[in-house]
């Protein structure tokens, strides 16, 4: 495959070799969430459901929508190598709270806060209308605040304020506790932001 995207192709690469060695079994008794069965894993990701075939990698969607973008599929990749079934304990946590939170606090900022509040800040509405649409937990936090259920035991939360004359729009993403314990913190990042792209693409 030529590489044209080296920041998305070759992160992508690099595990889809090692997912062709991986050993379907340890990973269904790891992620009791993933099934395998005639050669396909199965596993589901903000609601929707993927096949990705095994040795050979090939990913297909049960609905019509276009297949998840490069960053996305690594994500399932990484955490169909990596990923830990990790039950969580009822608390949520910010991204700076959790392991190596601080030292990717600045990159994580950009990429997911600051983006969340000036994509959603600034269209509470049309945040809400998008989030409902997509069966999110409506919350009582924030000008407007959803809950969604990301992958397994997995949860976050979203909360978004409106900006006005005084103040810019804000945003804050809370995770599951279980997260500091199942993902590093490189996958935490992809995970928030999956979900705002997620949302923003239904809006």
């Amino acid at each position: 495959m030529q590489v044209e995207n080296h920041k998305e192709e070759v992160p992508f690469s690099y595990y889809e070799g090692l997912f062709r060695k991986i050993d379907p079994q340890e990973v269904e008794n790891r992620l009791p969430w993933v099934r395998f069965q005639d050669g396909t894993f199965t596993m589901t990701l903000l609601g929707r459901t993927y096949d990705i075939a095994w040795p050979d990698y090939a990913i297909t969607s049960r609905d019509e929508l276009p297949l998840p973008s490069i960053p996305t599929q690594t994500f399932l990749l990484r955490c169909l190598l990596e990923g830990k079934d990790v039950p969580a304990m009822g608390q949520w946590k910010t991204f700076r709270e959790m392991p190596w939170g601080e030292l990717y606090i600045q990159p994580y900022t950009g990429r997911c806060l600051t983006r969340a509040a000036f994509t959603f800040g600034t269209r509470v509405n049309a945040f809400r209308a998008a989030c409902e649409k997509l069966g999110a937990k409506k919350l009582l936090h924030g000008d407007a605040g959803y809950e969604f259920q990301i992958i397994g035991p997995y949860s976050m939360q979203i909360l978004v304020w409106e900006g006005d004359d005084e103040f810019p729009p804000n945003a804050q993403i809370l995770y599951t506790d279980n997260f500091a314990q199942g993902f590093a913190a490189e996958d935490r990042v992809v995970s928030g932001d999956i979900l705002i792209t997620h949302i923003k693409s239904n809006m």
